[in-house]
């Protein structure tokens, strides 16, 4: 028997919920019940819980369908016992802590079973790619992981080999947070090797399955994990693909989650890099930094951002918190810097003299910029704003 890792063990002491009241618990057991049902169709099934409380949605799928066979029922009440056991959470379509964001496409999962205490609704970003990434891959994913970390925005990526991996460590030793969406249930985690790795996602993020504690890594869960991975966040950066990678199908569920997706460029002719290059022709954003990610973001998350423009109405969007700052120390580094150029510098000048890390200055010019605190011009010249 595998000895129990000492963040999973400080879980399952330290953060386990409350018993419900007995009403309440016999719906959320009705719900992952429902939830594990091949019938109806996952999109009514999820309209019950989009339009009712999470009681009323148990009664009116037992008056349409009947109640779930007691196979099912069971399952559910190990499901419910294993996430209770274990410190995890169950977050249901329609109620608290649900991600609005999710709950915005077409077929989203009626449960999320979460280990970590991440806010899921916080602005995030989408890092996938190849299993079989090359150094150039990898060292993409740590750049734009770690700098999107620093800008005080999420990570999301799906804990798999190579490009997601490295995104998911960059992000942590920025250190910031990360999410890592399973393709398996939480008892059969894939792949096997990354368990330290989730461990620490669930100790500074969360690690989110739709499954059940026992289900298998399985070839067609994988597709459904990139839907989540597409819905949390507010756009998808594909680092390295090859021309059928699964990360297409992450860019084919942003796009029709209407989220941005963004392609990191590789070399001309490289088989890896197939797939990136066919999503820029189609018209993804070629990203080649972590400043150009962030500077999708006002586009992305407009009524955080508010600008209206010259006499124009304000643009309509999900109203979400705008990426905070890098770290107060950070931010206040770059002010004081800008502060000793009175009419300006170039960003390569003031990044200089900042002392800070490339990826960690960019995002912090970014950031203030987006709070209004310095002001960028043509050729990349900025002042402090007033």
């Amino acid at each position: 028997m595998n000895e129990e890792s000492p963040i999973r063990g400080r879980m399952r002491r330290g953060n386990r919920e409350p018993s419900a009241p007995a009403g309440e618990e016999r719906d959320v057991v009705a719900a992952l019940a429902i939830a594990l049902a091949a019938a109806p169709s996952p999109r009514r099934r999820s309209a019950l819980f989009r339009e009712d409380s999470l009681a009323g949605a148990v009664r009116a799928f037992h008056e349409r369908h009947g109640a779930p066979n007691a196979a099912l029922a069971e399952r559910a009440r190990r499901w419910r016992a294993d996430a209770a056991k274990a410190g995890r959470r169950l977050v249901f379509l329609g109620g608290p802590g649900y991600p609005p964001r999710l709950a915005e496409i077409a077929t989203p999962p009626i449960v999320l079973d979460v280990a970590g205490a991440l806010d899921l609704a916080a602005p995030s970003v989408a890092i996938v790619g190849s299993r079989r990434a090359t150094p150039y891959g990898i060292s993409q994913a740590e750049r734009l992981g770690g700098g999107l970390a620093a800008a005080g925005l999420s990570v999301v990526s799906g804990l798999a080999r190579g490009v997601d991996a490295a995104a998911h460590r960059a992000a942590l030793a920025a250190p910031g947070a990360t999410v890592a969406v399973l393709g398996s249930g939480h008892g059969r985690l894939y792949p096997p090797e990354h368990r330290g790795l989730a461990d620490r996602i669930a100790a500074h993020g969360a690690l989110v399955s739709e499954f059940p504690p026992d289900a298998r890594p399985l070839r067609h869960h994988f597709p459904r994990r990139n839907r989540v991975i597409a819905g949390l966040t507010l756009g998808v950066v594909v680092v390295e693909a090859a021309a059928r990678s699964g990360s297409l199908v992450t860019a084919r569920h942003a796009v029709e989650s209407d989220r941005e997706v963004l392609a990191v460029p590789g070399p001309v002719g490289s088989p890896t890099s197939a797939g990136c290059h066919q999503l820029i022709r189609l018209g993804a954003v070629l990203v080649a930094s972590v400043e150009h990610v962030l500077e999708e973001l006002p586009r992305l998350m407009p009524a955080a951002v508010g600008d209206p423009g010259e006499g124009g109405p304000a643009r309509s969007g999900p109203r979400v918190p705008a990426p905070e700052a890098p770290r107060d120390p950070d931010a206040a580094r770059i002010l004081e810097t800008l502060a000793r150029f009175p009419s300006g510098t170039d960003v390569d000048t003031l990044v200089a003299h900042t002392g800070l890390a490339i990826p960690v200055a960019l995002a912090g010019v970014s950031a203030l910029e987006r709070q209004g605190r310095l002001r960028r011009f043509p050729g990349d010249f900025v002042r402090v704003a007033g």
